[in-house]
């Protein structure tokens, strides 16, 4: 029986599914490039668990968590299907979107994406934001460490965000809904 041949995405997805990458570390292909983390560095967490405890308090809507959670998104022109693991993800309680899920979910019902720039940031502040607004997700929170400010992207269209508000760090941050809470960020300095 005669098989199609493999095209180079499928090649690459191939090989990105089977990788087997040493603990602590985690893999990502993103744009077509297959990319290996280091385990990440105290103040990455810091900023994480700040983010996360607020939201938790101050969140009009209960949110759940996840920290890590492999994330299937829509692909860019010839690239394979991105596969992107954020530093963080919040969805609406109510929709227990992790219960059940494969280690690589679709996207749909994500309300916020979270990462804080650690070894590769250009890759927080360009490619996965093209990947996450392709995705749909509503609102895209990057705390920019080398910047020391933070910035919200929302209304994804395509590939980007239509609007963005950045802050320097210290300021408060206002999350629309379904958060409708301002993030303090007094305590990132």
């Amino acid at each position: 029986m005669a098989h199609e041949p493999l095209t180079q995405e499928d090649v690459l997805l191939e090989g990105f599914l089977a990788l087997d990458t040493p603990e602590g570390f985690r893999a990502e292909l993103i744009e077509g490039e297959i990319v290996v983390t280091p385990p990440p560095d105290g103040d990455h967490e810091d900023y994480i668990g700040l983010i996360v405890t607020q939201v938790v308090r101050g969140s009009r809507t209960d949110m759940q968590f996840s920290g890590n959670k492999g994330l299937k998104l829509k692909s860019g022109g010839s690239c394979p299907k991105n596969h992107a693991i954020p530093d963080g993800t919040f969805a609406p309680t109510r929709l227990r979107l992790y219960r059940g899920a494969d280690p690589w979910m679709p996207c749909e019902g994500v309300a916020l994406i979270l990462e804080v720039t650690s070894t590769r940031p250009h890759a927080d502040r360009e490619a996965k934001r093209r990947c996450y607004a392709r995705g749909s997700i509503p609102l895209y929170l990057l705390v920019d460490r080398e910047a020391s400010s933070i910035t919200l992207f929302s209304t994804p269209e395509r590939d980007d965000y239509r609007e963005q508000c950045t802050r320097p760090l210290g300021k408060p941050l206002s999350l629309p809904a379904p958060f409708d809470f301002d993030l303090d960020t007094a305590d990132f300095l």
